[in-house]
């Protein structure tokens, strides 16, 4: 993909959750995942349908890829409309990309109403994203930069107050940082490590990536 093709940021999971509620004894379990295909969709979908195989339903939605977007949903037996559809809105409500959700639903006996189904099955999905983990992946340029040790306190600094991802840092006789700048940010700082250094410091560009802030510390991606 060009770099000028690609999205400056986006939401996906990291790793996918499951949710349930119950509405008038009505069980309905929320499964998410992370996907990038199509075929990853459909085989998720196909072992959740065979773990919950004894459940009246199992519906899902899918959002697909970070420009042209591939989105499908099924109401799975459930009136048109009151399932795929208002799982698919959540998922795009939220801003999220290449994600799938499966929503299996234990009948309990009372109909629920078409708008009860809705708020259902909005609901479980919603309740299976709280329990995924969900990051925002930018767009970053890998860039390298040696100093000496004189410089580094200065550059650690402007790297921390314009929050940008620092992914190595290596103590030679000279310092060498690889940071991981968000596309937008690039200009910024390469303006104002000039300025910093009377423009003795340069970065040097190492290539592209997505990059995501997670609680075991910064994700690269190359997609």
């Amino acid at each position: 993909m060009k770099d000028q093709e690609r999205l400056l940021s986006y939401k996906t999971l990291l790793e996918g959750g499951e949710g349930e509620i119950v509405e008038k004894k009505s069980r309905f379990i929320a499964h998410t995942a992370p996907v990038s295909t199509e075929e990853e969709a459909v085989a998720f979908i196909e072992k959740i349908r065979k773990q919950y195989w004894d459940a009246r339903h199992n519906c899902h939605a899918f959002v697909l890829g970070t420009l042209m977007e591939t989105s499908r949903c099924s109401d799975d037996g459930e009136p048109p409309q009151t399932a795929g559809k208002p799982m698919l809105d959540v998922l795009t409500g939220a801003g999220l990309k290449n994600t799938v959700v499966v929503v299996t639903r234990y009948f309990g006996g009372t109909l629920l109403g078409t708008g009860g189904l809705v708020r259902a099955y909005t609901a479980a999905v919603q309740e299976g994203l709280k329990n995924s983990v969900i990051i925002e992946k930018k767009l970053c340029r890998r860039m390298r930069l040696t100093m000496d040790y004189t410089a580094l306190g200065k550059v650690q600094y402007l790297a921390a107050r314009q929050q940008l991802f620092v992914s190595s840092t290596d103590y030679t006789d000279v310092v060498t940082m690889e940071l991981l700048i968000p596309e937008k940010e690039v200009g910024v700082f390469e303006k104002k490590l000039t300025e910093l250094s009377g423009g003795k410091l340069a970065c040097q560009e190492a290539g592209i990536c997505y990059a995501a802030e997670t609680e075991a510390g910064i994700l690269t991606f190359e997609d």
